[in-house]
């Protein structure tokens, strides 16, 4: 686990502040900025840029906060879908609530929320109601009329014009959402369109922390982009227009790149000029500025980089992704010459269950292995048994090696085990009684209360947020929930513990 801190937050605070200002002033007006990536907790940039605060936006935020408010976009479809953000295990129409929750936490001003794309999706009314019931403003857009093609009908009053406007005081506007395809850009534009026809200089630029323009196009950071985006399929590539007009490399992806003439050409059609020669252009990322030790944000980037590989190989083998998802995940990771055992965790989990095999030949059961890389880089193993899941196991050896408890003790009451399974068996019919993750957090914290050691461990459970931990087959929702409440960096191989088609 690495301990070098690769990125200055407080750098790019000033930076990034400094540069929506600037670019607010040149536009005049207000300015509509589009928060690409998560506003909150992010955890990627977080992981690729070691010593990165996941919540620098919303800090940055707090600075702006007496000149700026936030729009919130959730696509509809996506709520129809319950499409899920992965590291919260929630759906996007909560995680837009929860963002809410957040923001105003902290002191920001949410003017409304967006729904896009809305054809009166039965679940986005229902999310509608539910906002609209707790006092919030929500406005529904729909499909904009002549989009892609014909520029005079998207800046009509049949296009942008049909959409609801929304009233905003302050002069920066973020426009952010729930994840990729949440209708940021169209809202923006929509918006820009809107004020200009009440007669208001308005402009549009965007915020998108990855790709880092000013990083070389194959940097694992920028590679850990493309890995986390396989199932958008965005490539990266140097921005042509950029090139063209400057005569510079800078990095963005295709999207952005495919999409910019017809983004200018619409902002040309609203205020007669796009104010823009490029895709990187329209951006205001100083996030490659802040970096400190591009050592330490490479070797932080290639594991990213074999973490993605996993997890879209195991969204493969329960159905969630194309093999062809799968498959560029792996190639993106073997373009930087790595390999699964680059991780450091994985051999060891993968010893551990080769051990359990070993000790219990002619058992029909599964083994499986984990191991957690501890912040002094130490490696703890564990392996599943008749009593609880590799997880638990794993992370009681964990807290275990950090208190200096021996091995040898044990931390869960024997009759808190038993009624736990007890519970299980004959109240909840449940088939698998050995305790998962979840089960066994409880466990530990009910012991805690007569056992000094438990007390203990309980303690030093909070150190193994942001440790590395893998597993050799595929985690039960019960050991998902424990990983994502420690903060463990999760990863596992695409193989079933069981045969069984449902757990429990």
């Amino acid at each position: 686990m690495a301990d070098s801190t690769g990125f200055d937050n407080e750098k790019y605070l000033e930076e990034q502040s400094r540069a929506i200002v600037d670019r607010a002033a040149k536009l005049g007006g207000k300015l509509y900025l589009e928060f690409g990536g998560k506003i909150a907790y992010d955890f990627h940039a977080a992981r690729v840029l070691p010593g990165y605060d996941p919540n620098v936006k919303i800090r940055l935020l707090q600075m702006l906060k007496d000149d700026a408010e936030i729009i919130v976009c959730i696509y509809a479809g996506a709520i129809e879908q319950r499409k899920m953000r992965a590291d919260f295990g929630i759906p996007y129409d909560l995680d837009a609530m929860k963002l809410i929750d957040d923001l105003r936490d902290w002191g920001l001003l949410v003017r409304a929320v967006v729904i896009t794309r809305f054809q009166d999706q039965p679940s986005a009314r229902v999310f509608k109601a539910r906002l609209e019931r707790r006092g919030v403003t929500v406005y529904t857009h729909g499909r904009t009329q002549g989009y892609p093609t014909d520029v005079d009908r998207i800046v009509s009053d049949e296009g942008y014009g049909a959409n609801a406007y929304v009233a905003t005081e302050r002069p920066v506007v973020v426009v952010a959402g729930p994840g990729p395809g949440s209708g940021k850009l169209a809202t923006c534009l929509s918006q820009v369109y809107h004020e200009h026809a009440r007669g208001a200089a308005a402009g549009y630029a965007k915020f998108e922390t990855f790709p880092i323009w000013n990083l070389p196009l194959k940097h694992p950071v920028n590679v850990a982009y493309e890995a986390a985006t396989v199932e958008l399929w965005d490539v990266n590539q140097i921005d042509p227009f950029h090139l063209a007009a400057y005569g510079e490399q800078a990095v963005n992806y295709n999207r952005d790149v495919e999409a910019f003439p017809l983004v200018a050409r619409i902002l040309e059609r609203i205020g007669g000029d796009s104010y823009y020669r490029s895709p990187t252009d329209m951006g205001v990322n100083r996030a490659g500025f802040a970096i400190v030790d591009d050592v330490a944000v490479r070797a932080a980037a290639e594991q990213e980089v074999v973490r993605r590989h996993f997890r879209y190989a195991c969204e493969y083998a329960v159905g969630l992704v194309e093999r062809e998802d799968a498959e560029r995940a792996q190639l993106l990771m073997s373009s930087l010459g790595l390999d699964e055992e680059a991780r450091r965790v994985v051999r060891p989990a993968r010893d551990a269950a080769a051990e359990g095999e070993a000790k219990g030949k002619g058992n029909e059961g599964v083994f499986v292995g984990a191991a957690i890389e501890l912040p002094d880089g130490r490696v703890a193993t564990g392996k599943n048994s008749p009593l609880m899941h590799a997880a638990p196991a794993v992370v009681l050896n964990a807290v275990k090696m950090l208190a200096g408890i021996p091995d040898g003790m044990p931390l869960l009451t024997a009759n808190v085990i038993e009624s736990i399974a007890g519970m299980k068996k004959d109240i909840l019919r449940m088939k698998a009684l050995s305790l998962d993750l979840d089960e066994m957090l409880i466990a530990l914290g009910i012991s805690a209360t007569t056992n000094p050691a438990a007390h203990m461990a309980v303690e030093h459970l909070k150190r193994l947020a942001g440790c590395e931990f893998h597993t050799t087959h595929l985690p039960t929702a019960g050991d998902e929930a424990g990983l994502r409440k420690l903060g463990l960096n999760a990863t596992s191989e695409p193989q079933f513990a069981t045969r069984s088609l449902v757990i429990g």
